[in-house]
């Protein structure tokens, strides 16, 4: 039996919907790069995008870094609130017994912050352990569940994972070159949340293992600093072949300790990155569309939501298809670094699928 299982989930989402097949029109008139920008549109394989801050509306691309910092705060905690408090009432863990709170954002900073303001208004322990684990990007899911994984197994109470990024305020002031319009399409905002426990507490997913692969030769071929307006990414062309020239040392590394292999996988959650992401995925693990649909489904509606993009897609896995008892299933991020990570999970006694996280029945 696994020493930590994954007790519930929690998902919340901005207000505001922008209809990818729009874009354009948010351009001046006679732009010199609509056509670019709707033939990007056309293959992001992403129809909408949640955002926290509407650029339609506001200025975003004007601010400065302090004021999107601030708007960081006041836009992302109400989610992250509501994602957790999901969580913990799908997993039937009280907020008093919370160990860990541990917030994963590349998108916003300050102190005191979110996760210190949601110990009060969820009602956690004033001497909760919280950690934030910052500015990894697309990658951070997963050392997140690794930092929630370690805290249960070495003191046995439960942890919550809050992933939160609000892409939307860092749009960079014009003019936009094709790189730049390609990240101004693929990202959208989100929050998700897991609660994390010993079996004892309940059922689900067991975590297993996981594993890191860093691309030293391509460290440059994706980055994300801080500047004077928001944050700055850097995103090649080439990243997608990159992730899928390195996926095989990355899932042999998971597998092989534990005598598995890809075709041994009951089910894949691969982060949404992008649509050429998704592919390169799938056509480098031989992985069939049907494995990979939940991804590009959290795609088409949400974009690239950062660290939150693979806990939404696991989200919506383990309750539509649970990992029965026995089964195995592999959840995988890449980010800045160039950086990928995987973990691997399994079915326990008390989930399958008649019950997905949390379900005591």
């Amino acid at each position: 039996m696994c020493a930590t299982v994954i007790g519930g989930t929690g998902v919340a989402l901005p207000e505001t919907v922008i209809d990818q097949h729009s874009l354009s029109s948010l351009l001046p008139e006679g732009h010199g790069a609509t056509k670019a920008l709707d033939k990007i549109v056309a293959g992001s394989g992403i129809d909408q995008r949640r955002l926290a801050v509407d650029p339609r509306v506001e200025d975003v691309a004007s601010w400065p870094t302090s004021e999107r910092m601030e708007r960081f705060q006041r836009e992302g905690l109400p989610l992250a609130r509501a994602a957790v408090a999901t969580a913990l009432g799908e997993a039937s863990v009280d907020p008093e017994e919370i160990g860990l709170l541990c917030l994963v954002s590349s998108t916003g900073y300050g102190t005191p912050g979110v996760e210190s303001r949601l110990l009060s208004e969820l009602g956690m322990r004033p001497s909760t352990r919280r950690l934030h684990v910052g500015h990894m990007g697309c990658f951070a899911a997963l050392p997140g569940l690794a930092a929630c994984d370690d805290h249960v197994r070495a003191h046995r109470s439960p942890a919550v994972l809050v992933n939160l990024e609000l892409s939307s305020l860092h749009l960079q002031p014009p003019p936009w070159d094709v790189e730049q319009l390609v990240i101004n399409a693929l990202f959208g905002d989100a929050a998700a949340a897991m609660v994390l426990h010993a079996p004892e507490h309940g059922s689900g997913p067991g975590v297993v293992d996981l594993v890191s692969l860093t691309d030293r030769e391509h460290e440059d071929h994706m980055s994300w600093y801080v500047g004077d307006h928001g944050f700055v990414m850097g995103l090649s062309s080439q990243v997608p072949d990159l992730i899928g020239q390195a996926l095989p040392t990355l899932v042999s590394d998971l597998l092989s300790p534990y005598g598995l292999r890809p075709e041994g996988v009951d089910w894949w959650a691969i982060h949404p990155g992008g649509r050429r992401i998704v592919d390169a995925v799938e056509h480098s693990l031989a992985l069939d569309p049907a494995q990979v649909k939940n991804s590009r489904e959290v795609l088409r509606l949400s974009g690239n939501c950062s660290s939150s993009g693979l806990p939404l897609v696991m989200d919506s896995m383990l309750h539509s298809s649970p990992l029965a008892p026995g089964e195995h299933g592999v959840a995988m991020t890449f980010g800045p670094g160039l950086t990928l990570n995987a973990a691997l999970l399994r079915g326990q006694e008390g989930t399958g699928r008649n019950g997905g996280p949390g379900d005591h029945r």
